[in-house]
C-alpha cells in the first residue's frame, strides 16, 4: 500500500515532465494499492489541466473510476489532525493537500508515500514509530 500526493501523478500523465520516468517506473513497480487522500485529486485535475491538457486529466478521472487508483475519503479524525498539521508547520506552509496525505498515511499506518515534495514530507513528524519511507528513492 502506497499513499500518493499530487507531484508523482502529474509526473507520470506528463511525458515533459523531468520526473516522468522515475515516477511511472515506481508505481508500475509498486504492487499497490495506490491510495490517493480526496483533496489530491482536485489538486492533480488542475495541473494536469493547466499543464497538461484536458485527455490527461480525462485518463487520471478514470484511473480512479476503473479502480486503478483508490480514493480515499477523508474522516472527522483526519480533518481534525490536517488542521494539527496546518497549524504547527504553518512556517512552511503545509497545505491542506500535504496533511492530508500525511493524515490518511497515518489513520491507515501506511509507511510508504509517494511524493517529489521532499522538503515537506521529510520535516514533518508523523504519529508513527518510523517516519515514512518517500518514493521514488
Amino acid at each position: 500500500m502506497i499513499v500518493c500526493d499530487t507531484g508523482p501523478l502529474v509526473a507520470i500523465l506528463n511525458s515533459n515532465d523531468a520526473d516522468h520516468r522515475r515516477c511511472l517506473d515506481l508505481l508500475e513497480r509498486h504492487p499497490g494499492p495506490l491510495l490517493i487522500p480526496s483533496p489530491v485529486l482536485g489538486e492533480v485535475c488542475y495541473f494536469l489541466e493547466t499543464r497538461v491538457g484536458p485527455e490527461a486529466e480525462a485518463t487520471f478521472l478514470e484511473s480512479i473510476a476503473n479502480d486503478e487508483i483508490k480514493l480515499v475519503d477523508l474522516t472527522q479524525a483526519d480533518l481534525l489532525r490536517m488542521a494539527e498539521l496546518v497549524r504547527k508547520y504553518a512556517d512552511f506552509p503545509l497545505g491542506a493537500v500535504d496533511a492530508s496525505v500525511i493524515a490518511v498515511a497515518e489513520r491507515l499506518d501506511v509507511g510508504e508515500v509517494a511524493t517529489l515534495d521532499r522538503r515537506h514530507f521529510s520535516a514533518v513528524r508523523c504519529r508513527r514509530r518510523e517516519p515514512f519511507r518517500l518514493l521514488p528513492d
